[in-house]
């Protein structure tokens, strides 16, 4: 950290519960995947999705919780988000969506 006050306006709030929002969806995609495979269907391709998706689900919660908490300091962090977090993070939400997929169809 690098100790500067971050501006007290409203975009920190915004990010916050940008990032809350994420993690909602996310949560509802992985609940569903684990219904899914719960239910029926192909059993091995349904356990393998809601497994894959719970573990991005979780990867994903660690880096929201970060982010909210560099937030909640009020204390400007070093950089916004590291390119290979920020790069995991885009190919965890793409396997998401995946999951999402499997279930839907």
């Amino acid at each position: 950290m690098t100790g500067r006050v971050r501006d007290p306006g409203l975009q920190p709030e915004r990010t916050r519960l940008a990032w809350r929002r994420t993690t909602l969806t996310a949560t509802v995609v992985v609940v569903l995947a684990v219904r899914a495979a719960a239910d029926g269907g192909s059993p091995a391709v349904c356990a393998v999705a809601g497994g894959l998706c719970v573990l991005v689900w979780l990867g994903f919660l660690a880096v929201a919780h970060r982010r909210t908490w560099q937030l909640s300091t009020g204390v400007v962090p070093p950089r916004p988000l590291a390119p290979r977090l920020a790069a995991v993070t885009a190919l965890g939400t793409v396997v998401l969506a995946g999951c999402a997929a499997v279930v839907v169809f």
